[in-house]
């Protein structure tokens, strides 16, 4: 059984830029919402001392917050909440998996116009690398292996593949 971090806060409403300052906060952390104004995060030091900040930043802003250390008591229960862990990163996987759907049409289209040249290389590599930047961000809150990972970074491969051969393409053009 694994152990959990249950965050359950109230802040006031208004202002609400507060509020979604700290909603922000945790889902940066890679938590889910079980129920309104109730979180969980898997423990381990880290998660703990960011949970203890922003139980501290909600104490400042005027509201409640209670953090709790706790083990589910059924496994079903364990498994639903990895269950929402897992959504929410393959929710994730797939907008990424879309921009790099994206990213092929834009080499694509560069490469269908013979626009090759080292302005658009890089502007691509450019994207690639916000590309790299953004998938390392999503395995990083994906705390049990959701199943759109393996998917994702095969298409990362894909795109550092065609940006290798529009470098090709983009360098005998130049005549390099």
């Amino acid at each position: 059984m694994n152990k959990w971090l249950l965050l359950s806060y109230k802040v006031p409403s208004d202002p609400s830029s507060k509020r979604v300052a700290i909603w922000r906060r945790i889902k940066g952390l890679g938590a889910v919402y079980i129920q309104n104004g109730v979180c969980i995060l898997p423990k381990n030091d880290e998660h703990q001392r960011q949970f203890k900040m922003i139980q501290n930043e909600i104490a400042v802003i005027g509201g409640e917050a209670l953090l709790l250390e706790t083990i589910g008591i059924e496994k079903k229960e364990e498994e639903n909440i990895i269950l929402k862990f897992n959504a929410e990163r393959n929710d994730q996987y797939e907008e990424f998996i879309d921009r790099c759907n994206d990213y092929f049409a834009e080499i694509k289209k560069e490469t269908d116009n013979k626009h090759f040249t080292y302005a658009e290389l890089q502007e691509n590599d450019e994207d690639l690398k916000k590309q790299k930047n953004w998938l390392e961000k999503i395995k990083k809150l994906d705390f049990f292996g959701a199943p759109l990972q393996a998917e994702a970074e095969k298409q990362l491969l894909v795109c550092e593949q065609m940006l290798d051969e529009f470098a090709q393409n983009v360098f005998n053009v130049e005549g390099q």
